[in-house]
This record gives structure tokens, sequence and C-alpha cells, in this order.
């Protein structure tokens, strides 16, 4: 694969904003940035649509994929539920002329910053703390009590890897956490 552009990681356990920060640099049209579609092989959620916010596949297409070794990283982040990025994703961000923002899980992030130490910043978006986590996750009505008990299990875990990216951002403020990460963004990509 050949390298061009930036690549923004953006890594977090699920509740602590991370999606939101994605979602406003993306508008932020001096960035020049594109959302990398990451594939899994979970099931839709709400109003989550197929080429947009994931590439939908099944687990065994997944698994022909990582025979081919078509994927930049993955990893079976729950029992059954894989999570990747595409090579071929990547290249066409960067054929468009655009830097590459992931909005990935943490052991992904990782993988992309030590594949691409120099062109990548990897930023762990932070809660302000695990309670108020789970109280993001109950507020947003998707996931069952059980899904919800796994993600703060799996959340305490996510958290110990924080000191191996490049910035931690902690979201106790959504508006100031958005502008830290413009501020972050721009000074690394322009």
């Amino acid at each position: 694969m050949k390298k061009e552009g930036k690549l923004i990681v953006f890594s977090a356990p699920s509740g602590s904003g991370k999606t939101t920060i994605v979602h406003d640099l993306l508008k932020q049209t001096d960035l020049n940035l594109d959302f990398s579609i990451s594939a899994t092989s979970r099931a839709k959620r709400g109003a989550e649509i197929d080429g947009k916010d994931y590439y939908f596949i099944t687990a065994e297409a997944f698994q022909k994929h990582i025979e081919k070794e078509d994927f930049i990283e993955w990893e079976e982040v729950y029992t059954n539920n894989y999570y990747g990025t595409l090579k071929n994703e990547v290249e066409r961000i960067w054929s468009l002329g655009k830097h590459v923002i992931f909005d990935i899980d943490v052991v992904g992030g990782l993988n992309i910053k030590n594949q691409f130490p120099d062109q990548t910043l990897a930023i762990f978006v932070q809660p302000p703390s695990i309670e108020e986590m789970e109280r993001r996750l109950r507020n947003r009505q998707t996931d069952s009590e059980e899904k919800i008990k796994e993600r703060v299990l799996k959340a305490e875990k996510e958290l110990e890897y924080a000191q191996q990216f490049d910035v931690i951002l902690v979201n106790d403020n959504l508006e100031v956490a958005k502008q830290e990460a413009r501020n972050l963004v721009k000074n690394f990509v322009l």
C-alpha cells in the first residue's frame, strides 16, 4: 500500500462522545478530511446506512477478507462481532487528496498508529468517568442491559490503553472537546 496523506485516529470507549466529535470535524471543510468507513459483521443499529456508517458484511465474508489480507487492521471486538479497516478504503480517500479520519476501537487505533507512526495522530477520547459513560449509553437507548454491562467492562480495559495515544482528550464538556479536537487536527494536517 503506498503511503500518502495523514491519518487521524479517534478511539474511545462507547459513550465517550468520539463519534459526535468526529462528525463535527468532518464539517470543518478547511481540514480536508474524509471518513474511513469500517467494515463490521455486527447488525445495523437504528438508522445506520451500509456504505455510509459501516460496510455491513457477514462474519463469513469478513473471514475471507482476513484470509486475503485485505485489512490494515481488524479485531474481533465482541464475540462474532468483527470490525476492521479495509486497505482499499484508505486508498480511496487518499486518491481524493484527502486525509483519513477514523472512528475506531482502541486496539484498531493503536494498530494503525504502529503501522504508520509518522503519518498518524492518535487521539483517545476519555469520558469524565465510567459512571457518566454508562449514563450516556443508557440515554442512547440502543443497547440491552446486558450489552451496556459488556460495554462498561470493556471500557474499563480500554482506559488502560489511553497513555499509548498521542493525546488524551477528556470529554466533560462537548463544545470544549470539539474545539480542542479541531485545534489538534488543524495543527497536524496544515
